[in-house]
């Protein structure tokens, strides 16, 4: 083999060391390139417009506190006319007293009304043994029917008592469902001064629903809306509400109603029944509640709804879930059990208050802080239901 020269040897040596540089000066490119992008990366994240960190919980649930003590009403035994059930009562608040007219069932078989008063909205201060209004049915038609038990278990009378002042009126409106040879929708009315001093000197009443229809479930707003009373008389398969220069109707003077159409597919509130307590004015809109089954049609379930509140046919918002649906003892027990049948709401100190009727058989309360009720609807959250401790109070 050849001897190489020293000259061969240098350019070979130099030739390596070229190729050094040049792999190095690659790899350092390639450095300042990865360094460039990160560099890149960093200040576009340092540029960027902060955004508020995401909250674990997406949605602040729609809370209803069950009071503890609840049932806050039930049936007395030592009463003949209210010994078996006491449920689903019409309530207003007047100079800062809540105020009931609940139904009541007894040992005849007739829906009468009684009247209990309780300060904080919770627990019954007075409760008076006699019934407080009676509407006058047909002997012939006291019977037990289909109605009967579909409305509640009663052979006739008044039942599910809706209470509200409209305005600044010294009148108390009283719109209820009359079992009577059928279902039909009753109107009366009382002078606030009289009902606060309990003297029971009701108007008389007049049937504003047609003869041979059965209706329930309607509500008087308590504002004029375009300077004529409004009431809402069926949800499905709309909202429907009739405007009215005055509510004394003549005997032969009836609103037209539909309840009816298509179900609700793919939805909790798939059979929708009516709504509940009358509308509460907020600033967003008319807060109702109102009942509607699902596939189980053994559970009446409770939803919420915000209507426009200039056109309140139109539906703002609409609860994805149930606000309120039969868990405890005292829903699943009793004439009707499975039952949560909201018939009053109000608002006193800032908190909603719902009264409703549990299983057809009691009485019961739940509530809530309104502004933060309103704005879980609004979000369309998700309800949850929860239990609060009360202290009991003494009932007179």
């Amino acid at each position: 083999m050849p001897k190489k020269n020293k000259k061969t040897v240098l350019v070979h040596h130099k030739i390596k060391h070229a190729k050094k540089i040049i792999k190095d000066i690659k790899k350092s490119i390639l450095v300042q390139r990865k360094l460039k992008k990160r560099l890149h990366k960093k200040i576009k994240k340092l540029t960027r417009p902060k955004q508020k960190p995401r909250s674990r919980l997406k949605q602040k649930p729609i809370g209803l506190t069950r009071s503890n003590q609840n049932p806050i009403i039930s049936p007395k035994s030592e009463n003949g006319w209210e010994a078996w059930q006491t449920f689903n009562p019409g309530v207003v608040l007047l100079n800062g007293k809540v105020h009931f007219l609940y139904r009541a069932i007894g040992n005849d078989g007739i829906s009468r009304l009684g009247y209990a008063v309780s300060k904080d909205g919770f627990a019954i201060d007075e409760q008076l043994s006699y019934p407080v209004y009676e509407h006058k049915t047909k002997e012939k038609g006291r019977i037990f029917n289909i109605y009967s038990y579909f409305s509640g278990g009663s052979f006739g009378g008044s039942e599910d008592p809706r209470l509200v002042r409209v305005g600044e009126e010294d009148v108390l409106y009283m719109i209820y469902t009359v079992c009577n040879d059928g279902l039909r929708v009753g109107l009366t009315s009382i002078k606030i001064d009289d009902f606060l001093n309990k003297k029971w000197k009701w108007r008389k009443p007049v049937l504003i629903s047609p003869p041979g229809e059965v209706h329930k479930n309607w509500l008087i707003f308590p504002e004029k809306i375009n300077g004529k009373y409004a009431i809402l008389h069926s949800i499905k398969p709309e909202v429907q509400i009739e405007y009215v220069d005055s509510l004394e109707f003549n005997d032969d003077t009836y609103i037209e109603s539909f309840h009816g159409g298509q179900p609700r597919k793919k939805y909790w509130d798939k059979w929708i029944r009516g709504v509940g307590a009358p509308p509460i004015k907020t600033h967003d809109g008319w807060l109702i509640f109102y009942h509607a089954m699902d596939n189980d049609w053994s559970k009446y379930k409770v939803g919420a709804m915000l209507l426009d509140l200039k056109d309140p046919t139109k539906i703002l918002y609409r609860s994805k879930k149930p606000v309120l649906e039969p868990k405890t003892l005292y829903e699943n027990n009793g004439f009707k059990g499975g039952i949560v049948y909201v018939s009053g709401a109000l608002v006193k100190d800032g908190k909603l208050l719902v009264y409703y009727g549990g299983a057809d058989s009691c009485v019961c309360v739940a509530y809530a802080d309104l502004d933060e009720f309103i704005e879980a609807l609004k979000k369309d959250a998700e309800p949850k239901i929860k239990l609060k401790n009360l202290n009991k109070k003494n009932v007179n």
